[in-house]
């Protein structure tokens, strides 16, 4: 099992920054892929981002690509979703999540998920 802790999430206003982190516990971490995810009221969870196990390749979607940052630090067993640029759009519940597989874009391959943390756009 491995067990995610998300923080970092708050209030901020259009164009604010905030850091996501994840702190994974319970097995190695170096031997997990690592996605960024979230969800707005009433639609689907999507993917942000992801991080291969070394943290030599990331992956962003589309909407995010240019003002988000993901990283990982494997000896603190953690990851970061650096966020700049932050929109109205960006609102949602940020969900990090580890995988066997590489990384991946799609949710159905992430076995473990966090509880999700806050992030709110004040316009």
């Amino acid at each position: 099992q491995v067990q995610l802790v998300e923080s970092g999430g708050g209030l901020v206003q259009a164009g604010g920054s905030l850091r996501l982190s994840c702190v994974a516990s319970g097995r190695t971490f170096s031997d997990y892929a690592m996605g960024w995810f979230r969800q707005a009221p009433g639609k689907e969870r999507e993917f942000v981002a992801a991080i291969t196990r070394s943290g030599g390749s990331t992956y962003y979607a589309d909407s995010v690509k240019g003002r988000f940052t993901i990283s990982r630090d494997n000896a603190k067993n953690t990851a970061y979703l650096q966020m700049n640029g932050l929109k109205p759009e960006d609102t949602a519940v940020y969900y990090c999540a580890a995988t066997n597989y590489g990384s991946s874009r799609y949710k159905s391959d992430y076995r473990y998920w966090g509880q999700g943390t806050q992030v709110t756009l004040s316009s």
